[in-house]
């Protein structure tokens, strides 16, 4: 009876439709996230506040899909380094791309109701914050072209031109690592020959006030190689086949932990009456490993059970680890 009674009353007062937050309705978006997410990166958090609002006065919906192909094209572009690449080298085409941004907002902008004054300022707040994104959009090339020309003009005094990478593909292989996370695109890519290169690139990216994320083979689920906005990923992977050649160390690689779970015994000893014991397996792991004193210790603690004596292995060391409580 008290279900019912609720459910009457929730009929009689209906809650609230929450605003839509997942909406897709922004063309060429391969990408996660919703149409909120972009249009405050792309315009800021109060237009999406206002075209939230509008959304529900749509009479036709011509002027939001033209507003939605401008976010569209701009969108596409940021997150795709090959659309980037193509756009450098083609001027005539970033015009045209450029001149059809501006076409679509014209035509919002004469679709513009006057009659409606509160309809007509939030419509034109919108067009404001559009065009101002496309003016960024254009000067975009030319500040990506000159910082470019500078970061190779400073780091070619200290590796070879074909270790310092703008180029899409190299951009593309190291926006993540084993966990996924394609959070933004580098702005360069470099991959020293020798680690005396190493402190020398280093000041110079420094100097040019861009952040540095080292990598080594990019297995790491702790998210340590993932690059953020303009920075610069400093892959060791050349590196490290050099070295492993002349016998050294690598650096920032993965290392590969093996260690039993619990004393080993006989398979197949019944432990109680229809249960029958299995020899105890490590679960895989990946993660960074430390050593302290006699204890070992993972950052990021991926292994199962209850992990007591064993060895450690690693590409270039081989070590055992007296019987300590696990961590």
């Amino acid at each position: 009876m008290n279900a019912v009674a609720d459910f009457a009353d929730a009929a009689r007062h209906p809650v609230e439709k929450q605003p839509e937050s997942r909406l897709r309705e922004i063309p060429y978006n391969y990408t996660s996230l919703a149409d909120r997410e972009i249009v405050i990166r792309l315009l800021g958090e109060p237009a999406w506040t206002v075209l939230d609002g509008l959304r529900s006065e749509r009479r036709t919906g011509r002027s939001a899909r033209m507003l939605y192909e401008v976010l569209g094209d701009m969108w596409v572009v940021d997150r795709n380094p090959y659309l980037q690449d193509d756009l450098l080298d083609n001027p005539k085409r970033r015009r045209q791309l450029i001149t059809a941004m501006h076409h679509r907002l014209s035509e919002v902008e004469k679709r513009r109701d006057g009659a409606d004054e509160a309809r007509h300022a939030k419509v034109g707040e919108l067009l404001r914050a559009a065009l101002q994104a496309v003016e960024r959009f254009e000067r975009q090339f030319t500040d990506i072209s000159a910082r470019r020309k500078r970061a190779r003009r400073l780091l070619i005094r200290h590796t070879r031109g074909d270790n310092i990478r703008f180029d899409a593909f190299s951009r593309v292989a190291h926006v993540t690592d084993a966990t996924d996370w394609r959070v933004e695109l580098p702005f360069l890519v470099l991959m020293p020959d020798t680690e005396t290169e190493i402190p020398l690139l280093v000041r110079d990216c420094i100097e040019l006030g861009l952040t540095i994320i080292p990598r080594g083979g990019g297995t790491g689920f702790a998210g340590g190689a993932v690059p953020v906005d303009g920075g610069v990923v400093c892959s060791l992977e050349r590196l490290n086949r050099i070295r492993a050649k002349a016998g050294k160390a690598t650096l920032l690689d993965h290392i590969a932990v093996c260690c039993p779970l619990m004393a080993p015994y006989r398979e197949g000893v019944p432990a109680r009456a229809g249960v029958t014991r299995r020899r105890p397996r490590l679960h895989h792991v990946r993660g960074h490993l430390f050593r302290r004193g006699n204890e070992l210790h993972w950052r990021v603690p991926h292994l199962r059970g209850s992990a007591r004596a064993g060895t450690v292995r690693t590409r270039t060391v081989t070590w055992t680890v007296d019987p300590v409580a696990a961590h």
